[in-house]
């Protein structure tokens, strides 16, 4: 949704000028699990009962995350109320993956998703990787998901580029070859 790309933009932004290299790998990783909790409908819900008071919500929040033993840095915290008290939680999700895309450019990395027919053991993931680092120039961190509609093969998502082996790739080529 483009709009929460826009609201989701400034917050990311100011957080991560607000850091430093050295803490935003643990701010990264404290936004992703205030992403993961407020994604539910169950906390917009929540969130967007007008009988409940904003610091309502992000004690709750808090006390959820700290419950899954995530204390949260100032800094977070401060965004959390910031985000809370604007009526935005809806773009904490979004904010934490553009928070993660400007952590991703400052070193270099890329998240890469891996979809297999099967599953990948650690020493064919680091071949894979390895090659993948070398097609795309530049150093990935990579997340392997089972795709069994691929029949066999790989694609692989960084970013906007996609590269598609897979053997239903294959087929629809094929097809698509025939057909015209």
């Amino acid at each position: 949704m483009a709009e929460l790309a826009t609201i989701a933009r400034p917050y990311a932004e100011a957080m991560f000028k607000a850091s430093s290299g050295a803490d935003r790998q643990a701010l990264n990783a404290q936004l992703a699990t205030l992403a993961a909790l407020t994604s539910g409908p169950e906390m917009r819900q929540f969130a967007d009962n007008p009988k409940v008071a904003p610091i309502q919500v992000f004690d709750t929040i808090a006390g959820i995350a700290l419950s899954q033993g995530v204390a949260l840095d100032q800094k977070v915290g401060n965004l959390l109320r910031t985000v809370v008290d604007n009526g935005r939680l809806a773009a904490l999700p979004e904010i934490a993956a553009q928070f993660q895309v400007l952590v991703n450019a400052s070193t270099g990395v890329s998240d890469a998703i891996i979809q297999s027919a099967f599953g990948v053991d650690d020493a064919q993931l680091g071949e894979v990787v390895a090659a993948l680092e070398k097609r795309f120039g530049r150093k990935l961190n990579a997340r392997v998901e089972i795709t069994p509609e691929l029949i066999g093969g790989v694609r692989v998502v960084v970013g906007d580029e996609v590269l598609d082996t897979s053997v239903k790739a294959r087929l629809e080529q094929m097809k698509a070859a025939l057909t015209a």
